[in-house]
């Protein structure tokens, strides 16, 4: 049976395993469960996803969620994957699976919160949080420093170095993406002063094309679509909103 995979392009996740199976030629079949619409809170979602998250598999009878337990799970399970994604090596495997477990409390809980609360939180029905977006904003740069002088430290392009990106590389930088839905001016301000991030990000896409712009298309698109909407603010305003907590009690 054809390898099922439930998702939401607007989720970085999501697009990190859509990603990864396409360039790894995997056979599989997209089915799309739409976060706005409240798709993954349905009963039919539920028997695919108790957890009711983004990204889901099937495979067979095999029900798995997690991005990071899925990425290794088709790097292992499917012939054909190359070595560098998710290396026979135990060690390179360790440091990938170090990278992924640090991952979800640094940088996807600055990058995911500074843009659900500068952006994405009317789209979702939830209010905007002035305070939690400065708070993330903090954790995020932080964890953009510590990718560039840990991880990037050395002269290979990658996370764990070399010349060919591994499943942490992919899974990252999908979420670092997920700034491209900011303000340009206040994206700059953020992933400005990392310049070996942005190189990184830049030969993760090159590494990946031409799945990985077909798939971060919906961003450009929804990004688009808010700027026809917003109308004009003066210079400051969006940083203004991130920066500042707000005086009133919560």
């Amino acid at each position: 049976m054809k390898l099922k995979v439930y998702a939401d392009r607007m989720s970085q996740p999501s697009r990190a395993v859509l990603v990864f199976c396409k360039v790894n030629g995997i056979d599989f079949e997209e089915i799309t469960v739409e976060l706005s619409k409240r798709q993954h809170l349905s009963p039919e979602f539920r028997a695919i996803n108790p957890l009711r998250k983004v990204p889901a598999i099937v495979d067979g009878r095999f029900k798995l969620s997690e991005s990071h337990a899925i990425l290794i799970y088709l790097a292992s399970a499917f012939p054909g994957v190359a070595d560098h994604w998710y290396p026979a090596d135990l060690s390179r495997r360790a440091r990938i699976h170090s990278v992924l477990d640090w991952h979800h409390q640094n940088l996807r809980l600055g990058a995911a919160t500074v843009v659900l609360n500068t952006v994405l939180a009317p789209l979702l029905g939830l209010q905007l949080n002035q305070q939690a977006a400065a708070e993330a904003e903090r954790i995020l740069i932080s964890s953009l420093s510590k990718i560039e002088n840990i991880w990037l430290k050395g002269n290979g392009q990658f996370l764990l170095g070399g010349l060919r990106p591994s499943i942490a590389d992919l899974s990252l930088v999908c979420e670092t993406m997920q700034l491209e839905l900011l303000d340009e001016k206040d994206r700059d301000r953020i992933l400005g002063p990392h310049k070996k991030v942005q190189q990184w990000i830049e030969s993760t896409r090159n590494a990946t094309k031409p799945h990985f712009d077909e798939v971060h298309k919906v961003l450009y698109k929804l990004k688009k679509k808010l700027s026809e909407q917003q109308p004009n603010q003066p210079d400051g305003v969006m940083e203004s909103r991130i920066r500042t907590p707000p005086t009133s009690k919560m």
